[in-house]
C-alpha cells in the first residue's frame, strides 16, 4: 500500500517536531498547510502520494493563486509558505525511501513582492518610550519592556520568554542581583533563545539597563510575590510570566498615548532597531547576528530602507541633485 497524504503528513510532522525543534506555533502552521493539501488531493482523487507529479503541484499552486468565492486571492507569501511545507514533506518522504520520486524539486515558488519593513522615526521611538510614565510596578515593568525591545531588537516572544538568569550585566558591572542599579547602569546582554531553539547573545544599552534595574528593584519582587514564584524576567500583576498578547497591548497603549497614528506592533520596534543601527553605520552582518537571522539576505532588506533615506537627504540637500 502507498503513502496517503494523512500518513505522510504525520510522519513529516513528527520529524519537524523532534529533529528541527520548531515551535508549537510553527508546527500548527505546518499541520494546517498539510491538512489543506490533503483535502485538495482528495478532490483530485489522489489517494497515494506516489501519484503526485510536478504537474500536480503546479496545479495546486495555480489554484491557490485564484480568488476564492469572488474574494481576494492568497498573497504570494502565503502561497510560498504552503508550497514550502508541501515540498518539505515530499522531500522528507523521498529521502526516507517512502516515495519513488520527489515531485517538488522542479516546482517554482511564486515571486514574493519585497515589502519594506515599517520603522518608526527616532523621534517617534523616543515619544513611545517616554509615554510610559509613573512609578507604580506596572509602569516600571512596561518601561523596562519597551526599552529592552528597542535596545535589543529581539522578537516579543523572545523577550517574554526571558528568565532572570538570561540577563547578563556588562563588563565590570558586578553581580546583577546583589546591586542591579550599579550592575546594569551601563547596559549589558541578554541571552536570547530564538527560532529553532538557537541561542544568541544580544547587547542592550544604558537606557534599558537603568529601566531594568528600576523594575527589578522596585516592581518585580512585589509582582512575583503575588504568584507561585517564576524565573520569568517580565511578569504580570498576578506574578505569572507576561504573555506575548499582554506585551502587544503595552506597546499599543504607549503608541496611543504618544499620539502615533501608524500601526505599532512589537515587530515595529524590531524593524526600527535594525533600521536605526544601519543608518548609524552598523555593519549588516553585525545586525544580522543581533536579529538572529539565519541568512544575511533577510537582513539586507533594511539596507534598502537606509539607502532610500540617504537618497531623500541627498535630494533635499545637494544643490545639483535635481
Amino acid at each position: 500500500m502507498g503513502v496517503t497524504a494523512e500518513h505522510g503528513a504525520e510522519r513529516y510532522l513528527r520529524h519537524v517536531a523532534l529533529e528541527l525543534g520548531l515551535s508549537a506555533n510553527s508546527r500548527s502552521a505546518y499541520r494546517r498547510d498539510l491538512t489543506a493539501y490533503a483535502g485538495w488531493l482528495g478532490t483530485r482523487g489522489i489517494a497515494d502520494l506516489a501519484e503526485v507529479t510536478p504537474e500536480t503541484l503546479s496545479a495546486y499552486v495555480a489554484e491557490l493563486a485564484e480568488p476564492v468565492d469572488g474574494g481576494r486571492a492568497l498573497a504570494a507569501a502565503s502561497i510560498t509558505r504552503r508550497l514550502s511545507t508541501v515540498r518539505g514533506m515530499h522531500r522528507f518522504l523521498f529521502e526516507e525511501g517512502l516515495l519513488p520520486a520527489n515531485p517538488g524539486s522542479g516546482v517554482r515558488t511564486p515571486k514574493r513582492a519585497q515589502r519594506l519593513p515599517k520603522a518608526l522615526a527616532l523621534e517617534e521611538v523616543e515619544a513611545l518610550l517616554a509615554a510610559v510614565a509613573g512609578e507604580d510596578p506596572v509602569a516600571l515593568r512596561d518601561r523596562a519592556l519597551l526599552e529592552l525591545l528597542y535596545a535589543s531588537g529581539a522578537r516579543v516572544s523572545e523577550v517574554t520568554a526571558l528568565d532572570i538568569d538570561d540577563l547578563i550585566a556588562g563588563p565590570g558591572g558586578g553581580d546583577a542581583w546583589e546591586d542591579p542599579p550599579t550592575a546594569l547602569a551601563a547596559g549589558g546582554f541578554i541571552q536570547v533563545t530564538g527560532k529553532g531553539s538557537k541561542q544568541r547573545i544580544v547587547p542592550y544599552g544604558s537606557f534599558a539597563g537603568r529601566a531594568l534595574a528600576a523594575y527589578l528593584v522596585r516592581a518585580r519582587p512585589e509582582m512575583v510575590a503575588r504568584g507561585r514564584g517564576t524565573p520569568a524576567l517580565f511578569v504580570g500583576p498576578r506574578g505569572a510570566r507576561l504573555s506575548r498578547q499582554s506585551a502587544w497591548l503595552v506597546i499599543r497603549a504607549a503608541a496611543d498615548r504618544a499620539g502615533i497614528t501608524a500601526d505599532v506592533s512589537p515587530h515595529t520596534l524590531r524593524h526600527s532597531f535594525a533600521t536605526h543601527l544601519l543608518a548609524g553605520g552598523a555593519d549588516v552582518r553585525t545586525v544580522q547576528e543581533m536579529l538572529g537571522h539565519a541568512s544575511v539576505t533577510t537582513t539586507q532588506i533594511y539596507t534598502q530602507v537606509t539607502a532610500d533615506t540617504l537618497r531623500e537627504h541627498y535630494l533635499m540637500s545637494h544643490p545639483r541633485a535635481r
